[in-house]
């Protein structure tokens, strides 16, 4: 079988299909099956995309419910089950915190401006009711940023198995689901970067099967003295976490993965029970750059 490497870009992050296909097969277009899928759930659940339904649920808030297909219910539901899981930290509505923080300036918000946005944030303030949505509030969002991509690895991943391919994975700017093992049946190795050193691995992790998510305080970052503001956002506060550098966990579904690994970030230095109890696998590096691994 030959390994075949099918790049592209989609939901602002480089993405890689790696596929091991038979001679023959049209490798082009199984990729494109999966990039197409790929593609579709980010325009139907960008918050940046003006036409997508998260944009009509958003544009509605404290005004009517927007009723919602199945997808979206089932997303929305496994949103709940977070919201719950975290104790209220993984919450889709503090993506509106965004509005007080830019990461392009090393600058920190104003309290006045954070203070301004927190009564927005709460899941409680979510109502579902007949396969609709309603935002209580004016000017609350959601988000499904904190697990779209991990979804979206796991549906294209779930597409090219259903199209005949066995071996290979998908991978979404470093959140990976894997289809199965080499055609050796050895498995992948895959790196997790360093996230103080981009241009070094910070372990390998070998994968047959499942998924591999990472969160981390070094994707969208300002420095301010000798410490680090990330994306990754205490809805509570409106200030960014601080207690790891990253955490990489691999679980069955990519989804389930990035969901352990964001809540083990948001909760801080309680994440490490959080992993442990979790049942899967992981790699977490506190801000001293310690390491705490678990293997499967």
């Amino acid at each position: 079988m030959d390994v075949q490497a099918f790049p592209f870009e989609a939901m602002a992050s480089r993405c890689e299909l790696r596929l091991a296909l038979a001679p023959g097969v049209d490798g082009a277009r199984l990729a494109q099956l999966a990039i197409d899928e790929v593609l579709r759930i980010e325009h139907t659940y960008s918050r940046y995309r003006t036409s997508g339904i998260v944009a009509r649920i958003n544009n509605a808030a404290g005004r009517d419910p927007v009723a919602c297909d199945d997808e979206t219910n089932a997303l929305l539901d496994y949103a709940c089950v977070l919201h719950t899981t975290s104790g209220g930290l993984f919450d889709i509505t503090s993506g509106v915190l965004r509005r007080a923080w830019d990461f392009r300036r090393p600058e920190l918000p104003a309290q006045a401006a954070l203070d301004a946005l927190l009564p927005l944030v709460g899941w409680q303030h979510v109502e579902r009711e007949h396969g609709a949505i309603r935002l209580a509030k004016a000017g609350m969002e959601i988000d499904f940023g904190g697990f779209g991509k991990e979804y979206a690895a796991d549906r294209a991943a779930a597409l090219l198995a259903a199209n005949g391919v066995r071996y290979g994975y998908v991978n979404l700017g470093g959140d990976l689901r894997i289809i199965g093992p080499q055609p050796s049946g050895a498995p992948w190795s895959i790196g997790v970067q360093d996230p103080r050193d981009t241009e070094r691995l910070a372990g390998a992790i070998p994968i047959a099967s499942g998924a591999l998510a990472t969160s981390g305080d070094y994707e969208r970052f300002i420095d301010i003295g000798a410490r680090r503001y990330c994306h990754v956002l205490d809805p509570r506060s409106g200030m960014p976490v601080s207690h790891w550098r990253s955490v990489s966990v691999l679980g069955p579904l990519a989804i389930a993965a990035g969901s352990c690994s964001t809540i083990a970030m948001l909760m801080q230095e309680d994440g490490l029970a959080f992993l442990d109890n979790s049942g899967m696998a992981y790699l977490a590096i506190d801000q001293q750059g310690q390491c705490f691994r678990k293997d499967a």
